[in-house]
């Protein structure tokens, strides 16, 4: 209660009045009694490059000290006396020194210049070009690191042809990503599941805008408005321990960084191979002001409009029973998808700093992306029946009578919306001791204006064969031959259904850290404290409505409802294009008209409260080149969530009557994670790190309240329902790595990692029987959260990074980008599933690739690059292990050059998905394609500008 208290109060205080705080610490500590704390003697330093632009990662040593500079290129040390004489090291530059007479009793201000003609400097510039220069501020940062961290700086995230962070991302070794359309969404680290990994923007935790996960969807984020990405592989005790696989934190522009007027910006359009143009583009803008230019502001803004057309077709297997009395793999729906996809992603980022003094910063920054996915959706729809399949069929070819032909529109409009604040400040003390606080707020919307469809149903019912014994990804379907689906006269109103979801997320945060140096038994040792607390409140609701009335039916005929261009998917003529105008003005108008579904449209809403009070204490010692942090976090968990439910109830005289309520569930845990991180420099160039580390991944929101939903789309009757039982996963974590970073410039390095996992959640699908809209599915398919008691996470990642300036001549204008990741995953379930109780762990892939050769000399920049994954599971069968659903496996070759002129413009281009690769799902084998989907290429041309 007491730290609740001090979290919740003391930051307001602090955030206002900083400035003014004594230049004095303490710390009421029995350990911290008989430590010494230095005097306030030492410097308050930034090193910069030639340009005046700030050097973060620049490790700093003197007097048997060492300190890294923050992004901003800033440091501070304590404890020094006398001349001093600083030392930087930074990879691609030359080490530079600085002598400086320390004034007793105070801190002295200091820059260095690294790189220019400043007295400061040794020798001349190693480092040149965009690339190199963007890849050297990220290994600078991660060669410095306590822990093991992987950095992507903006440079180098504008030099792949990436419109979002999850596809920049997909660039770091380790890191693979799942997409939606050809676009990354969610991304896997080491193998793990994408709710494993948390996401912040400049520290502030991000909540996700999908109500089913804690993913966060990185698609809404636009790269162009980031300064750095950190990856954080191993935790430290203060951070957030929800991370098992690692924390991602988007850190956007500082007015500081520049110190000085500075504009910068984009612009450009591109042609998608299968879509339209599109265009892109993005300015940012930055100055610092008052007496002293200790007032610092920065505006960014960031648009893009890209127009979608991709071809998809879903395949719904099961197993049916032969005339002749066989069991075979057969299809019972064929689903042909025609896509007008038109999204747009716009994104604002401003900040207002303070720094009255080397010692006192304060600001606020804050954070609006916004992305909507507007998408028309032609389709044609197969159904197979058991009883009309004809003699002859095997797991491969098959024929049916009789089989159901259906043309349906469907218009979704997808809207996601992610903000965040914080206001904070920070103070060094003359004694070296650092506090700082924060107050934040983050909001997450997703919202679906239109998510309406108009089915029509053909009186044909043709005989059909199906042929997958040749290429299984585009089979042959004899209806496209025949062509009896393309009589317009055959087809009657069947239905309309309209269906909104509304989710939103607030999350409120305080955090207080307090850093003291001090003294014992000669070794200097850094202790770190602090409190957090945080209050997340998520409402979801759904309505649905439904209307099979002809009087409800559109006034036009079917006929009349179609323009004249054709819908194409693949080869494969559906028909016809709908007329979108035509349609969405007849569902604005039978929206009123259509009957509310129930009880669906209150089953699936909830609500829920989770309040996280945490606490940590760390100490960190340098012993000799050893760096050991210990230290211990205790997180308290309390959750509250409520959802509607809903039983039909039969009295005696077989009356049936409806009864709704409410189901709620509430846990209160307690959770602690010890942490063991070491760092260790066997040389300037080879480092050693080990860590011992134990972390946490709470359910999902709509996994813990009871609630059902239900997802039937097509003939198949599909429901996902809650398990207030479900435990959070916990993880303890090793990891072990060794890095050598060549002088010049690059990297080479390799880590190895092992996660026992305990409580892992796993998503168990099976089938019972159920009712929906009083039909009757005795086959319908429910898929629950379940826990497995055990399982592991194990695997290890190469990664080499080097420009070839060894080589002669044009060669030494080259560079290579490179890494592998290989994991090994495995689950153990408490029960055993026909004969199965070992999985694979959903959304691991064995095998992860990154390489990109790259060319920089002269103004120009070119970069080849190449990616691949291997297949992983994404749900498990219960059922039948014919059934579990895997992703195939995926590659992608992209090109991107640009030229500088070298005087503020560069002229770019960009060609991605060069491989023109697919997006493919199966059951069990890839012969049983579930999921084929193609989006071909996209090639961008533009214009940078920089001042």
């Amino acid at each position: 209660m007491k730290l609740q208290l001090l979290v919740g109060v003391a930051v307001t205080p602090l955030v206002l009045g900083m400035a003014v705080l004594p230049q004095v610490a303490v710390a009421d500590s029995t350990v911290l009694a008989a430590a010494t704390v230095p005097a306030g003697d030492g410097v308050y330093g930034r090193v910069v490059d030639a340009s005046g632009s700030p050097l973060p990662g620049v490790e700093i040593t003197a007097q048997g000290r060492r300190a890294v500079s923050n992004t901003q290129g800033e440091f501070h040390m304590t404890g020094l006396s006398g001349r001093v004489e600083l030392n930087a090291r930074y990879i691609g530059l030359p080490s530079a020194s600085q002598t400086v007479d320390i004034v007793a009793g105070q801190m002295t201000s200091v820059v260095l210049t690294l790189g220019g003609d400043s007295a400061t400097t040794v020798a001349d510039v190693v480092v040149n070009g965009v690339i190199t220069e963007g890849v050297a501020r990220a290994l600078n940062q991660q060669r410095n690191a306590d822990g093991t961290v992987n950095v992507l700086s903006a440079d180098a995230i504008g030099r792949y042809p990436d419109p979002n962070v999850a596809e920049s991302l997909q660039r770091v070794a380790g890191i693979a990503i799942q997409r939606d359309q050809g676009e990354g969404r969610y991304i896997n680290v080491r193998g793990a599941p994408a709710s494993f990994t948390a996401v912040s923007v400049d520290g502030v935790t991000v909540p996700s805008v999908d109500p089913g996960t804690r993913a966060v969807d990185l698609d809404t984020l636009p790269s162009d408005i980031v300064s750095n990405v950190e990856v954080s592989k191993t935790l430290l005790p203060s951070q957030d321990a929800d991370s098992i696989a690692g924390a991602v934190n988007i850190k956007t522009r500082s007015p500081f960084d520049q110190r000085r007027l500075a504009l910068s910006g984009y612009g450009g359009a591109s042609y998608n191979d299968y879509g339209g143009e599109d265009i892109r583009g993005g300015f940012t803008a930055s100055n610092v002001f008052g007496e002293g230019q200790n007032w610092g502001a920065l505006l960014s803004y960031s648009y893009s409009q890209t127009n979608r057309r991709p071809d998809n077709v879903e395949s719904g297997w099961t197993k049916m029973e032969t005339p002749e009395g066989d069991e075979i793999f057969a299809l019972e729906e064929s689903l042909f998808k025609d896509y007008d996809t038109e999204r747009t992603r716009q994104a604002v980022t401003g900040g207002l700093e303070f720094r009255p003094n080397d010692a006192t910063r304060a600001w606020v920054r804050g954070s609006f992306a916004k992305f909507e996915d507007d998408e028309y959706r032609n389709q044609l729809l197969l159904t197979y029946d058991e009883g009309d399949m004809v003699a002859g069929s095997n797991s491969r070819k098959a024929t049916f009578d009789n089989v159901t032909v259906e043309r349906q529109l469907r218009h979704r409009t997808q809207v996601n919306e992610i903000t965040t604040l914080t206001t904070g400040a920070e103070h060094i003390f003359g004694n070296g001791a650092v506090l700082d606080g924060s107050l934040s707020w983050a909001s997450t919307e997703q919202t679906y204006p239109n998510r309406n469809e108009l089915l029509f149903r053909s009186e044909a019912d043709p005989t059909v064969t199906y042929d997958f014994s040749g290429d299984h990804y585009e089979p042959t379907y004899s209806i496209f031959t025949s062509q009896e689906h393309l009589d317009r006269s055959q087809y009657e109103f069947r239905e309309t259904v309209f269906r909104s979801n509304t989710t939103e997320q607030e999350e409120f945060a305080a955090q207080l850290n307090f850093e003291l140096p001090s003294t014992i038994a000669n070794q200097e040792v850094t202790w770190k404290f602090g409190g957090k607390f945080r209050s997340r409140d998520i409402v979801a609701d759904e309505e649905r409505s439904r209307t099979r009335d002809e009087d409800h039916a559109p006034t036009q005929s079917y006929g009349d409802l179609l323009t004249d261009k054709e819908s194409v998917n693949y080869d494969y003529l559906l028909g016809h294009k709908f007329n979108n105008g035509l349609i969405d003005e007849y569902l604005a108008g039978a929206r009123g008209l259509a009957g509310r579904q129930m009880p669906d449209s209150i089953l699936a809403d909830y609500e829920a409260q989770e309040d996280i009070l945490s606490a940590y204490a760390q100490a960190r010692m340098d012993i000799g080149a050893t760096t050991i942090i210990a230290g211990l976090r205790v997180e308290n968990t309390k959750f509250d969530g409520t959802a509607n439910t809903f039983r039909l109830d039969i009295d005696d005289e077989g009356e049936e009557s409806e009864i709704f309520g409410t189901a709620s569930v509430s846990r209160d845990d307690i959770e602690f994670f010890p942490n063991l991180t070491i760092r260790h420099a066997f040389s300037d160039n080879l480092i050693g790190r080990a860590a011992l580390t134990r972390s946490i991944n709470r359910p999902e929101f709509s996994e813990l309240v009871p609630r059902r939903e239900e997802e039937t789309e097509g003939s198949k009757a599909k429901f996902s329902i809650g398990n207030p039982e479900l435990e959070a996963t916990l993880s303890n974590n090793l990891d072990f790595g060794l890095e050598y970073y060549f002088s010049d410039f690059g990297v080479l390095s390799a880590n190895a990692f092992y996660k026992d996992l305990e409580n892992y959640r796993y998503t168990l699908v099976y089938e019972a029987p159920a009712t929906v809209n009083g039909v009757l599915y005795p086959d319908a398919e429910f898929e629950t959260p379940i826990n497995a008691p055990e399982g592991h996470l194990a695997g290890f990642e190469i990664n080499w990074q080097q420009k070839f300036s060894f080589l002669p001549g044009w060669a030494s204008h080259f560079g290579i980008f490179a890494n592998y990741t290989y994991t090994d995953a495995e689950i153990t379930t408490a029960q055993a599933y026909e004969g199965r109780n070992k999985f694979q762990l959903p959304g691991q892939s064995e095998n992860n690739y990154n390489v990109a050769l790259f060319y920089e000399h002269a103004g120009l920049s070119a970069r080849l690059s190449y990616t691949k994954r291997s297949d992983y599971l994404e749900e498990i069968n219960a059922e039948d292990a014919d059934f579990d659903l895997f992703v195939e496996g995926r590659e992608q070759l992209d090109f991107t050059a640009s030229y500088d002129f070298g005087n503020g413009i560069e002229v770019f281009g960009e060609a991605k998905n060069l491989t023109d690769s697919a997006g493919t799902k199966y059951y069990g084998v890839r012969e049983r394609t579930y999921e084929y989907e193609k989006f071909g290429y996209n090639v961008f041309m533009g214009v940078r500008f920089k001042y």
